[in-house]
């Protein structure tokens, strides 16, 4: 084989498990909070760590990448990620794995560049890139896309911890075939890293999502103060970005109307993929008793509209151009968000599935055509900081999709659910707090009362996700009307 497509080879094959570990644990809801009693926070950072830490590090690890070069990069981020991995895989309490999630999203922060920057050197004819590019692409949606369901079918077969063990083998191979396949790179000394300005920016996104979450049921001036650090520190993160020669981020880009806009697609439809998935796979296992795999299964049509929407989105681009298209595709996802929110998905099942089919080519519509929007309203020597900005943005947006879609349903399902009268009050506030953990007690009790608080708990979490779903569509219509009128006319 051509040595280059062994380099792509390897390159896809790395590439595979950062993107499916993004979605994979979203059947694994259950598993996990019975497993390691779980707390619905608890659970949403063992969920978004990853994408939060990644979005935050991902453009200092690509300025590493030309320091070091991409083949040592991408081995060091593939043995991060490979350690992490166990210690996910053997997490015995909650703050274990949040850690281990920490650490898998920091060696995904180095492979997403590193893999980038191998298809950039590897192929220099542009016809090549392009098809390489393409085969990347595909298998970064589609690993996102189908995760939910290989999580399910393992699973099935075995404990929660072989959803990380899975990363092994495939760590291993990459790092015996780069250090004998891959060449080594030119480095650039002079390349600035910008890794105190990114450890600047985590800590402020993490700290205000924290003061977020931890707010909505526990709210003091400790959680005040913290979320005022937060924000500060992240306003300090932009005023020396514009003052810096060397920014980590290129804020001037979004002076630009075309780019600016078109981020916020980026982030809002990643926001929509992730939200859904996550609140779907609980909806069908905590109230309707399917197994992970059937979860998984049940999503697959959404999955498969949104690995098939590329080349439809392609044919819309050319004929309509940018403005038509992008506010169709909001106007779609509020839509179909309105029609899910109608829909019993235990008896409407081809409802639910046409509804699901439309969300995921409106979703690919957004992400697709922000994307070549973006590449093509950017000047040429700007497009990689534009590409590195994008793909943070797609990142944090898989982070805030969980915490925002996450945040709402608890705050709806604490105030929606009604306790049968007879449960004792200690039990009481911890069934309160989120349907898994509402779950998670009712073996304790009686069976007439452990059947009431079933019931209760479905009914509240059903109404909660009816509820999510309709301010989604909101949400959605007024994003469409922003676009409508924020984008230029031109085609």
């Amino acid at each position: 084989m051509n040595r280059q497509w062994m380099i792509l080879a390897i390159i896809v094959l790395i590439y595979l498990p950062v993107s499916i570990d993004a979605t994979i644990l979203h059947v694994a809801i259950p598993s996990l909070s019975t497993a390691l009693s779980l707390s619905g926070t608890e659970l949403l950072w063992v969920i978004d760590i990853y994408s939060l830490i990644m979005a935050g590090l991902i453009l200092p690890m690509g300025a590493l990448g030309d320091r070091i070069g991409f083949k040592r990069l991408m081995m060091i981020g593939a043995t991060i990620f490979g350690i992490a991995s166990l210690a996910a895989a053997f997490a015995s309490t909650a703050y274990t794995l949040i850690a281990a999630r920490a650490f898998l999203g920091l060696g995904a922060a180095m492979i997403l560049p590193a893999t980038l920057a191998g298809v950039r050197n590897t192929f220099l004819d542009e016809k090549q890139r392009n098809y390489a590019l393409g085969v990347w692409g595909t298998i970064g949606g589609g690993g996102a896309a189908f995760g939910p369901l290989l999580g399910g079918f393992i699973l099935e077969h075995f404990q929660w911890g072989a959803i990380f063990l899975i990363n092994i083998p495939i760590i291993i191979l990459v790092l015996i075939l780069s250090a004998w396949v891959v060449p080594k790179q030119n480095i650039v000394i002079k390349q600035p890293l910008n890794l105190f300005q990114a450890l600047i920016l985590v800590t402020a996104i993490l700290m205000m999502i924290y003061a977020i979450k931890t707010g909505i049921h526990q709210f003091d001036s400790i959680i005040l103060f913290i979320f005022i650090i937060g924000f500060s520190l992240f306003t300090f993160f932009v005023r020396h970005q514009l003052a810096s020669r060397t920014p980590m981020i290129d804020f001037s880009l979004f002076k630009h109307p075309v780019i600016s806009v078109s981020i916020i697609m980026a982030m809002v439809a990643m926001i929509a993929l992730v939200g859904f998935e996550l609140l779907l796979s609980q909806e069908l296992q905590f109230v309707y008793g399917y197994s992970p795999l059937e979860a998984g299964l049940f999503i697959l049509p959404f999955m498969i509209a949104i690995s098939i929407g590329g080349p439809f989105t392609s044919l819309l681009m050319n004929k309509y151009g940018l403005r038509p298209v992008a506010t169709t595709g909001m106007l779609m996802c509020a839509v179909s968000f309105w029609g899910l929110a109608m829909t019993n998905f235990d008896t409407q099942h081809i409802q639910a599935w046409s509804w699901m089919v439309l969300m995921g080519i409106s979703v690919e519509i957004a992400l697709l055509s922000s994307t070549a929007a973006i590449m093509s309203a950017v000047p040429a020597h700007k497009a990689t900081a534009a590409g590195a900005i994008e793909g943070m943005a797609y990142e944090l947006g898989a982070g805030l999709g969980i915490t925002i879609f996450g945040l709402m349903l608890s705050y709806f399902y604490t105030q929606a659910i009604i306790l049968p009268e007879n449960l004792a009050h200690d039990l009481g506030i911890i069934a309160s707090a989120s349907i898994g953990e509402a779950m998670r007690i009712t073996p304790q009790l009686e069976p007439s009362l452990m059947q009431n608080l079933t019931n209760a708990a479905s009914e509240a979490f059903t109404h909660s996700h009816s509820r999510v779903l309709s301010i989604a569509g909101i949400m959605f219509f007024i994003l469409s009307l922003f676009v409508y009128f924020a984008l230029p006319r031109n085609k």
